[in-house]
């Protein structure tokens, strides 16, 4: 009895739907807002310059779905993503691309690039600059801080210094370093509490480290290390590990010589020659124009 009546209300629905359909034609418009944003001269520029060569979707208007929900964020202005796209096009793509050709960017670049007006902003003494999420994506935060107008070279080497940092986590993501570097520091990472007041650059780099955040991990310290020697330059380099004291600049010399090895072994990759690539495209930034696509 009791399916009977599921049979009877089910066929007496049915019979409701099909009179109603036969009643009312369908409307043609969806009940789906598909509306899509139009394409700028920008959007187009990224897909001559990004997307094309390289594979990279560039996202500059803030999307919740790419965006961090435990930090406070601001969109990025679009004058400073256009500056900031050309930037890195310029001094890191394209600095890979002169030392190891197109393939090597085409091959391991992010497939995303997300771009973010302020810094990541949240209840700790730190400020996100820059994430690399799995080899698939960097998210590169400050871009408001820019000024298109007058670029400095201090300004440019602390992007430059985020998108190698973030870039160099993307390497040994897909091929590992050696564990005789972890073996070096090992007992003097400190995680979180390197932003701590006490935990000093002084101190960090009597400890072999080049920075303060490299003391937080292993990962954190070997692509600090590659990301401060290319951008920075030789002589940097050289006061750092003379400002680090003898048993400070032993262990930066030992990771060094490791990174050395691992980039020219796994990736055929000579640090030096990137160095020198990135240094001389560095000081020819005023011929870009940043503004004009």
């Amino acid at each position: 009895m009791g399916k009977f009546k599921i049979y009877l209300i089910s066929s007496f629905l049915l019979g409701m739907i099909l009179c109603s359909c036969g009643e009312e034609d369908l409307s043609n418009e969806s009940v789906f807002n598909e509306s899509t944003t139009q394409q700028t001269d920008f959007d187009r520029w990224l897909l001559s310059n990004y997307t094309y060569p390289y594979n990279i979707a560039f996202k500059y208007k803030m999307q919740d779905i790419e965006s961090s929900k435990s930090h406070q964020l601001v969109p990025a202005s679009p004058d400073k993503c256009i500056a900031i796209a050309k930037l890195l096009k310029y001094v890191w793509i394209e600095a890979y691309d002169e030392v190891q050709g197109i393939h090597f960017i085409r091959s391991y670049s992010p497939k995303v690039i997300h771009l973010i007006g302020s810094g990541g902003y949240d209840s700790s003494n730190s400020t996100l600059l820059g994430t690399a999420e799995s080899g698939m994506k960097i998210t590169l935060y400050d871009v408001n801080g820019l000024n298109p107008d007058d670029v400095s070279t201090e300004q440019l080497q602390r992007y430059m210094k985020t998108i190698f940092h973030e870039f160099s986590h993307i390497l040994h993501q897909n091929k590992n370093y050696p564990p005789e570097f972890d073996e070096i520091s090992h007992s003097d990472y400190v995680g979180d509490d390197w932003s701590e007041s006490t935990e000093t650059l002084e101190i960090a780099k009597s400890k072999g480290f080049v920075s303060r955040y490299a003391r937080k991990e292993t990962n954190e310290d070997f692509v600090e290390m590659i990301a401060i020697f290319v951008v920075y330059g030789q002589d940097n380099w050289d006061s750092l590990l003379e400002s680090s004291g003898p048993e400070g600049a032993e262990k930066i010399n030992q990771k060094f010589e490791i990174i050395k090895q691992y980039l020219n072994n796994l990736w055929s990759l000579d640090i030096y020659e990137l160095q020198r690539v990135f240094e001389n495209r560095l000081a020819s930034i005023n011929s870009l124009d940043l503004k004009n696509l």
